[in-house]
C-alpha cells in the first residue's frame, strides 16, 4: 500500500510539473461528486420514482436556471462569504461580478477552484437540477423558471446599456 502511495505521489508531481495542482483534492471532489450521483439514482430508484421526460423547453430553462446560478454562486459580491475560506479578494471583473484568488493548497484549492468557475460549478447546479426534477419536480420547475428569468432580465440590462451607450455616442 505504501509502493501505491508513493507511485501515485510521484505521479502527481510528475503531472505538475512544479505547479501546484491539487490532485488528491481534484479526485476528491471527483469521488464526492460520484457519490452523490450514484446515491441520489439509488434513492430515486429505492422510491420507485418516475424519471421526468425533459422537453426542449425544460432543457432551455434549465441551461439558463444553471447558467444564472452557477455565476451567482461563483461570481456575486453577495455569494462571496461562501467562497471566503477558499479565495481572497482581488477585485471586480464585470458589472455585479467579483474577481477572487484561490488560495490554500490540496483539497482548500480545489474546492476554491471549484467555487470560482462557472463552468465547474455549472455542472453541480446542473446535477442538483436534475435531480429536483425526480424528487421535487414542481418547486424545482418553479425555482428553474425564477432563474431563467434571471439571466434573462441580465440580458436585457446588458442589451440596454449597449443600446444607451451607442445612443450617447460612448463605446
Amino acid at each position: 500500500m505504501r509502493s501505491l502511495h508513493e507511485r501515485l505521489h510521484r505521479e502527481a508531481r510528475a503531472y505538475a510539473g512544479g505547479s501546484d495542482r491539487p490532485l488528491a483534492g481534484y479526485t476528491g471532489l471527483m469521488a464526492l461528486y460520484a457519490a452523490t450521483v450514484l446515491a441520489t439514482a439509488a434513492t430515486a430508484r429505492a422510491r420507485r420514482r418516475e424519471l421526468p421526460d425533459p422537453t426542449p423547453w425544460d432543457v432551455t430553462l434549465t441551461a439558463l436556471a444553471t447558467h444564472q446560478l452557477s455565476r451567482l454562486i461563483t461570481k456575486d459580491p453577495v455569494t462571496s462569504p461562501l467562497r471566503a475560506p477558499f479565495t481572497s479578494f482581488e477585485g471586480t471583473s464585470g458589472p455585479a461580478e467579483l474577481e477572487e484568488d484561490v488560495r490554500g493548497a490540496g483539497a482548500r484549492k480545489a474546492i476554491g477552484e471549484l467555487v470560482t468557475c462557472p463552468f465547474c460549478t455549472g455542472l453541480w447546479v446542473a446535477t442538483a437540477s436534475t435531480a429536483g426534477s425526480v424528487f421535487a419536480p414542481r418547486a424545482t420547475r418553479l425555482a428553474t423558471a425564477g432563474l431563467a428569468a434571471l439571466a434573462g432580465a441580465d440580458f436585457l440590462h446588458f442589451a440596454r446599456a449597449v443600446v444607451q451607450h451607442a445612443a450617447d455616442g460612448t463605446s
